[in-house]
C-alpha cells in the first residue's frame, strides 16, 4: 500500500510514498497493516493500525495507533506498509488488475504461448509486465493498450501484439546480404587486332 519515508513532526506523524491509486479507502480509520522491515527491526513480524490519514502540501502523513511521538515514529522509517487483501476483490475499474491478479497468467502472441507474468513493475511513465520466457529470459513488456490488447484472468492468459523484436531477435533475412549467384560473369567479347 505504500511506504514509510521518513518521521513528520513532534506529534508522530510519518510521511508515506503511496503504492494505491485510493488511499482514502485503503488509509481510513482502523486499517491495519503488516510491515516489512528488517529482521532485526523491533518492528519485525508486527503490525500496525492507522488512527488518521493527512495531507500536507500535497503529501501524505499517516498517524498510527501507539506512535505518539518523533523517536517512536523514526523506528518506522523506509518501513514498507502490506495490507491482507482478498484475492477475488476486484479493483472496481474497467480494464485494471491488481498486480497478484496478472502474476502467473500466460502470456500469448497469436494464440501461441510465449511466457509467463513474472512480477509488474510500476514506473512512472507506464507500467511494465515482467515476462518469463524460455528462450530470451526476463522481457519487459510495455502495459498499453496498443502492445497488451487483452486480459482474461478468467482464462488466465495475457494478449500481446508485441513489435518485432520484443520476443525474438529481428529477422533474419533483414540483416543476412543475398548469397552470390552461383553462375560465372560473362566476359565482354575481345577485339582482335588486324595487322
Amino acid at each position: 500500500m505504500g511506504r514509510i519515508t521518513k518521521a513528520h513532526g513532534l506529534k508522530g506523524g510519518l510521511k508515506l510514498e503511496l503504492y494505491t491509486d485510493d488511499p482514502d479507502r485503503r488509509f481510513t480509520p482502523g486499517a491495519v497493516f503488516s510491515l516489512q522491515v528488517p529482521d532485526e527491526s523491533p518492528w519485525s513480524g508486527k503490525t500496525i493500525a492507522i488512527d488518521e490519514l493527512r495531507w500536507y502540501n500535497g503529501h501524505p502523513v499517516a498517524f498510527f495507533e501507539g506512535i505518539g511521538d518523533r523517536s517512536a515514529a523514526e523506528t518506522l522509517a523506509r518501513a514498507i506498509l502490506w495490507v491482507d487483501q482478498d484475492p477475488d476483490e476486484e479493483t472496481g475499474e474497467e480494464d485494471a488488475w491488481y498486480d497478484h491478479q496478472l502474476v502467473g497468467l500466460r502470456v500469448l502472441r497469436d494464440g501461441v504461448q510465449v511466457g509467463t507474468v513474472a512480477r509488474v513493475d510500476h514506473l512512472p511513465a507506464q507500467d511494465l509486465l515482467a515476462v518469463d520466457t524460455a528462450d530470451r529470459g526476463e522481457v519487459l513488456v510495455p502495459f498499453v493498450a496498443a502492445i497488451v490488447p487483452a486480459v482474461d484472468i478468467a482464462a488466465g492468459t495475457v494478449t500481446v501484439t508485441p513489435p518485432t523484436g520484443l520476443f525474438e531477435d529481428p529477422i533474419a533475412e533483414l540483416a543476412t546480404p543475398e548469397p552470390p549467384s552461383s553462375t560465372p560473369p560473362t566476359s565482354a567479347p575481345s577485339s582482335s587486332d588486324e595487322s
